[in-house]
């Protein structure tokens, strides 16, 4: 199977320069290991896959390639669709709430919620008018700590009534 051309990142890069000492005999494979940070099989299985199919080699099978857990491109456009038309004015959670109710597209909010902000559609959000809040006025203080003793007792020894 032939590779399609693509750029190497730095790390990938110094696979390649890595591997290259390595086919020069400048380095041999447990020192090419501790290079890599890999272990000495992984080095025998990366210059094998180096020797059959060059430099493109290194890079990760799965790049450009959608992910097997990625949600189908025409499901959003539909939300989306459904979003600007049917359920306008809603909020996200009740979205999705409507969408999985009425629609059978059940979706989390949190899907929903990442699918609108891409496509820059505006939550909704209803701003109640700011409550007026008023200090309540003092109360008078003047004589507010009396301190009566009511025992028998002569506390002041004399010196008060």
């Amino acid at each position: 199977m032939e590779r399609e051309r693509v750029t190497l990142s730095a790390g990938e890069q110094r696979r390649v320069v890595v591997l290259n000492h390595l086919e020069k005999g400048a380095v041999m494979v447990g020192g090419a290991a501790q290079l890599l940070g890999i272990s000495e099989r992984q080095v025998k299985r990366l210059r094998a896959e180096y020797r059959r199919e060059g430099a493109g080699a290194l890079a990760h099978g799965n790049r450009r390639k959608r992910p097997a857990n990625a949600l189908d491109l025409e499901l959003a456009r539909r939300v989306l669709d459904l979003a600007e038309t049917t359920y306008q004015g809603f909020n996200r959670q009740h979205l999705t709430e409507m969408l999985a109710e009425r629609e059978g597209i059940c979706l989390s909010r949190a899907t929903v919620d990442r699918w609108l902000r891409t496509a820059r559609v505006p939550a909704v959000r209803k701003r109640r008018p700011a409550k007026a809040h008023h200090r309540r006025d003092r109360i008078a203080q003047e004589g507010r700590l009396l301190q009566v003793d009511g025992s028998r007792h002569d506390w002041l020894e004399g010196r008060g009534p």
